[in-house]
């Protein structure tokens, strides 16, 4: 395991310690927000430690937070690992991690665990073993999966005390596995702290266009969908142009093969660029007209239209899942079937066609979503989050895994 470094701060007398387990160190959507979690705890006075199965960038920005950084290996459940042919790497993955993470309960002696997402069990089951009391936050919502993996994935949530869900849509999934799950879930909507200066709409779009995708590149995400959108609007005669910000997961690079090569077939070399990931996304948005989230699968919510939203620019959205909830209510919103560049593609005609009602809606919009969406309100939902659970006082007695 590996310290990262720390606030330095002299810890207080019975300061409790809290153990936060995060599956990657990017700085996606549910990344930011952990950011804010962390930051949250420490606020409130807590010793915040931090474990990740590898660095990234989102480590230097923990440790800004006040926390310390361990970088320890877990297993991430994968679909691909609950299958027949993933099973030999599950054992191994389940006993390497259930061994270092042992290793590193013992050193940092929690009062708490907090898991940050379904996706890394073992720390749940860690801290069962040490009967302490453990939170899972929930940003997964699989509901498309088929019942037997979606039970699969819930099964280990049966033994955290409490349960942190990022929409009422991810709320639902649970309740579909386990009925049981419902009395120990709280909903609480991400804090998505927008851009420190918004920059206002272009008043005119008639010249161009300018599309963003902001995401992991992926089929599940659909930035192939935002392609073929702008073709089809520069076959109408629209003139359009999409800027694509996200990178792939190691062994997806086959997908970003794919989108270059219908770049080049669809002759838009000039109309579509691939920037690869950004550290934040306020200029590329300050830079479009609208963005897209044209997700082909469900999803818990949606951090980067919210995003989109804060920035005042409008947004088009599949009409599914969480997505549905996160964009409800704001005019500059606009939704589409999923996996449908045509209905995307007539979403944004018919935004450019109406820009001055949709770019006013926009900066109406930015204003309710900075309030829905307060990272300070967000920060105090998660403190009150783990009031009234047992947490051991410093100086109790160690239970050894």
């Amino acid at each position: 395991m590996n310290d990262l470094g720390g606030s330095g701060r002299p810890e207080p007398i019975r300061r409790r310690t809290l153990l936060l387990a995060h599956p990657s160190a990017d700085l996606y959507g549910s990344d930011r927000v952990f950011l804010e979690t962390v930051e949250a705890f420490v606020r409130d006075g807590s010793d915040v430690v931090v474990t990740m199965p590898a660095d990234g960038p989102l480590s230097p920005l923990l440790v800004e937070r006040g926390a310390r950084v361990h970088i320890v290996p877990t297993l991430v459940l994968r679909k691909r690992l609950l299958t027949p042919r993933g099973f030999g790497e599950l054992v191994s993955q389940t006993v390497r991690g259930l061994r270092a993470g042992g290793r590193l309960m013992r050193e940092v002696q929690p009062d708490l665990v907090w898991t940050n997402t379904i996706t890394i069990p073992l720390w749940t089951a860690l801290a069962r073993l040490r009967r302490l009391p453990s939170v899972v936050h929930v940003h997964e919502a699989e509901g498309s999966a088929k019942p037997i993996v979606m039970r699969a994935l819930a099964f280990p949530l049966l033994f955290a005390d409490r349960l942190i869900a990022n929409s009422s849509y991810s709320a639902k999934t649970l309740e579909r596995s386990y009925a049981r799950l419902v009395d120990r879930t709280t909903v609480v909507l991400n804090g998505v702290p927008g851009p420190s200066e918004v920059t206002a709409p272009r008043t005119d779009v008639l010249d161009e266009l300018r599309v963003l995708f902001v995401g992991r590149l992926s089929p599940r995400k659909g930035p192939d969908l935002v392609i073929e959108a702008v073709d089809e609007l520069n076959r109408r005669g629209i003139d359009a142009r999409a800027d694509i910000v996200g990178a792939v997961y190691p062994g997806y690079e086959w997908f970003e093969d794919e989108l270059r090569a219908s770049i080049a077939a669809r002759d838009l070399a000039d109309r579509v660029t691939l920037l690869g990931f950004q550290p934040t996304p306020w200029p590329a948005l300050a830079a479009s007209d609208v963005l897209v989230v044209p997700s082909r699968l469900d999803e818990p919510f949606g951090n980067t239209a919210v995003e989109s939203i804060l920035a005042a620019r409008p947004v088009v959205v599949s009409d599914t899942s969480g997505l549905r909830e996160a964009a409800a209510g704001y005019r500059a919103a606009s939704f589409v079937t999923p996996a449908d560049a045509v209905a995307i593609a007539d979403a944004l005609a018919e935004i450019r066609s109406d820009w001055a009602a949709r770019s006013a809606a926009a900066l109406d919009d930015e204003r309710i979503a900075a309030d829905r969406h307060s990272v300070r309100a967000y920060q105090d939902r998660i403190i009150d989050s783990v009031d009234g659970l047992p947490l051991r006082p410093r100086g109790a007695e160690r239970v050894d895994a």
